[in-house]
C-alpha cells in the first residue's frame, strides 16, 4: 500500500513539473507572439516625408585604407558612392590600440595621403579616425577602463590620431557592459581632449534594452553585453559629439520583424540622446548568415524604413539624426542604392 502510495505521489509530482512546464512554454510562446505582434506594428504606417538625410550620415571604412592596399580606382568608387548624399563622416579603421591603450604609429603609414586623396575628391566631407579594441571581460585580455594608466594612454592615442590628419575620433570600444563607469571617465577624458582640439568625439555603442532590464538578464548567459539600459545609453549620448548604434545582428528572421526593431530603436534611441548630440542609426552592408545575423531579413531597405518610420512618430523635426552604412568592403551596389534611394540625398 504503501508503495502504491509513493508511486501515485511520484506520478503527481511529474503531472505537476509536466503542467509547470507547459506552462511557462505557453507563457514564453505568448511573449514572443506578442513581441512579434509589436515589432510588426512598429514597422507598419507610411515612413515620414520629411524622414530623409540631414547631411549627418556616415559610412565605415576598412583598414585598407590606411595601409596602403586602397588604389585610385578605389577612391573613386568612393567618390561615386558618397557624392550627393548626406555623409558627412567616414570612419577610417586605424586601429586597433593595443591593451595597455596605446596606438602603433606602423598601422596607418598611409594615413596622410588616404586624407588628402578623400579632401580632394570629396571635400567636405570629415575624416575620422575608427579606434578600437576588446575591454577585458570575463578573464578575457583587453583594456582595463578602471585603470587610470590605460585611460591615459587612450587619451594619448586620441592626441596621436589629431596629430597624423585626422578631423575626429571614433570609439569602437567592446564589450561595455551596462553601468561601466570607467568607459564613463574614457570618454569625457577624451572629449575634453578633442574637444580642445576642435574635433569631434563620436563612439559605436550596443543597442538599447528592447525590453525593461533585458541587458540584466540577457548578461548572465552571453559573454558579449548585448544591450544597455536607455539611462546608461543617455550617459554616453551627454559625453561624445555622435553616438552610432549597431543596430544589427539582432537574429530577426523577417525583414518587417528586423524593420520593425529598428523603429523602436530608434525611438528608445531619440529619447535618450541629448539635442547637441548627433544620433545615428547603422545600417547592415553586410551579408553573413549565423544564428546572430540573417542577411535576407537584415536589409539596408528594412532599416533605412524603420528609421524614417520612428522619425515620422517621434522626431520628424530633429535635425541631429542620421544613418551609418556598415561596412565599405562589404556593401554592395544594392546596399549603397537603397541608401541613396530610401534615405535620399
Amino acid at each position: 500500500m504503501s508503495r502504491r502510495l509513493a508511486s501515485m505521489s511520484a506520478t503527481r509530482r511529474l503531472t505537476g513539473l509536466r503542467r509547470a512546464a507547459i506552462g511557462v512554454a505557453a507563457v514564453a510562446v505568448l511573449a514572443v507572439l506578442a513581441a512579434t505582434t509589436a515589432l510588426r506594428l512598429e514597422y507598419q504606417g507610411s515612413p515620414a516625408a520629411g524622414g530623409r538625410t540631414r547631411g549627418h550620415d556616415a559610412v565605415w571604412l576598412g583598414h585598407a585604407w590606411v595601409d596602403g592596399r586602397r588604389t585610385a580606382a578605389d577612391l573613386e568608387d568612393l567618390r561615386r558612392h558618397v557624392a550627393g548624399t548626406g555623409i558627412h563622416d567616414l570612419y577610417v579603421h586605424a586601429g586597433p590600440l593595443e591593451h595597455d591603450g596605446s596606438l602603433d604609429p606602423a598601422l596607418y603609414p598611409k594615413a596622410a595621403a588616404m586624407i588628402a586623396g578623400i579632401h580632394r575628391v570629396l571635400p567636405g566631407v570629415r575624416v575620422q579616425a575608427w579606434l578600437g579594441d576588446t575591454i577585458a571581460h570575463g578573464g578575457t585580455p583587453g583594456l582595463h577602463l578602471s585603470e587610470p594608466a590605460v585611460r591615459d594612454r587612450i587619451r594619448a592615442s586620441a592626441a596621436q590620431i589629431l596629430d597624423a590628419g585626422f578631423q575626429g575620433v571614433h570609439l569602437d570600444l567592446e564589450p561595455v557592459a551596462d553601468g561601466d563607469t570607467g568607459y564613463l571617465r574614457t570618454l569625457d577624458e577624451v572629449h575634453a581632449l578633442a574637444a580642445a582640439r576642435g574635433a569631434p568625439l563620436s563612439v559605436a555603442v550596443p543597442q538599447i534594452d528592447p525590453l525593461p532590464h533585458l541587458h540584466a538578464v540577457a548578461y548572465l548567459p552571453f559573454s558579449h553585453p548585448k544591450w544597455w539600459s536607455q539611462g546608461y545609453f543617455g550617459q554616453v549620448a551627454r559625453r561624445c559629439d555622435q553616438i552610432a548604434v549597431m543596430a544589427y545582428d539582432t537574429a530577426m528572421p523577417a525583414s518587417s520583424l528586423f524593420g520593425g526593431y529598428i523603429a523602436q530603436q530608434t525611438a528608445l534611441a531619440l529619447e535618450a540622446t541629448p539635442p547637441g548630440t548627433d544620433l545615428l542609426i547603422g545600417l547592415p552592408g553586410f551579408h553573413t548568415e549565423d544564428m546572430g545575423h540573417h542577411g535576407y531579413a537584415e536589409t539596408v531597405p528594412a532599416a533605412v524604413r524603420g528609421v524614417r518610420v520612428a522619425l515620422g512618430r517621434h522626431g520628424g523635426g530633429r535635425q541631429g539624426v542620421g544613418v551609418a552604412l556598415y561596412v565599405d568592403f562589404h556593401a554592395t551596389e544594392s546596399d549603397w542604392t537603397a541608401y541613396r534611394e530610401g534615405w535620399g540625398t
